[in-house]
């Protein structure tokens, strides 16, 4: 399994800094596009709706909610739409820590929704940060520590794991895991300020924001754990052999990226 992940983590990673680094904004954001209807047909199935019309409708509608975005992107406060997102993910952690008990999110109504919530709010945090000054970087920054604080998990989880972290909703994770991987963030952002020249004042800044991404992108990985195991499926599809679906691979940015971009505009960027 570790080689299949592997082998298919090296086709994916030269696709993404190629989607980063080498589309303009508007290619960039129709990739963005599809890249919400493949999860969005994926977020159908967890949110309960299994038919094939059930979930062409969910995928639809999520479509016109996009070409909405593409409108009220120019038209309305992304400072606000990832505010909301951020609290949303609050609520989030909340519900994890609960679980198995539900409140809220148990109807298939109810996931559906939250399916929007989830995803809409990234897509704003990306598009925002590729029109951005600097913008790819900024991207490539978030991409890391993703990817760190997984690697990081991964590793120090192998090496170290005895307290598990969540073990009701994915009995893998460990506290010592998690901790791997916020070393990983650490190094991640104190590497990206030494690059880019940023002096002590500001490097303290980006670090406690990267771990404050490593731990939200956490959240978002046990949040997608939770509603694949109140349904009783282990990956979200088999799209990507190894890593399960597109929400398997995007759970922890749809979480991490409302954090990061709200913190690059009011705290490391002013």
């Amino acid at each position: 399994m570790l080689k299949q992940r592997i082998m298919t983590a090296m086709v994916l990673a030269p696709l993404a800094l190629f989607g980063v680094f080498g589309l303009p904004l508007s290619p960039f954001v129709f990739l963005m596009d599809a890249i919400m209807l493949l999860a969005a047909w994926e977020w159908a199935n967890l949110a309960g709706y299994q038919g094939i019309k059930a979930r062409l409708v969910y995928v639809v509608l999520m479509a016109l909610a996009v070409a909405l975005c593409h409108y009220f992107y120019l038209h309305i406060s992304v400072f606000s739409v990832l505010v909301f997102a951020v609290a949303c993910w609050l609520l989030a952690f909340f519900w994890v820590c609960r679980f198995p008990r539900v409140s809220g999110w148990n109807s298939r109504f109810s996931r559906g929704v939250i399916g929007f919530v989830v995803l809409l709010p990234c897509w704003f945090a990306l598009i925002s940060m590729k029109g951005a000054e600097q913008g790819d970087a900024l991207i490539l920054l978030l991409l890391l520590l993703v990817w760190g604080a997984d690697v990081g998990a991964y590793f120090a989880g192998k090496r170290f794991g005895r307290t598990k972290l969540a073990p009701k909703v994915s009995p893998g994770k460990t506290r010592e895991g998690l901790y791997g991987g916020l070393v990983a963030c650490f190094v991640v952002a104190a590497a990206y300020g030494l690059v880019v020249g940023l002096d002590a004042a500001r490097i303290l800044p980006l670090i406690i924001l990267a771990l404050l991404t490593g731990l939200i992108s956490v959240l978002g990985d046990l949040f997608e754990s939770m509603l694949k195991r109140h349904r009783g499926i282990k990956d979200s599809s088999q799209l990507l052999p190894g890593h399960g679906g597109v929400l398997d691979r995007i759970d922890s940015i749809t979480a991490a990226s409302p954090l990061f971009v709200l913190g690059m505009q009011c705290w490391v960027l002013v």
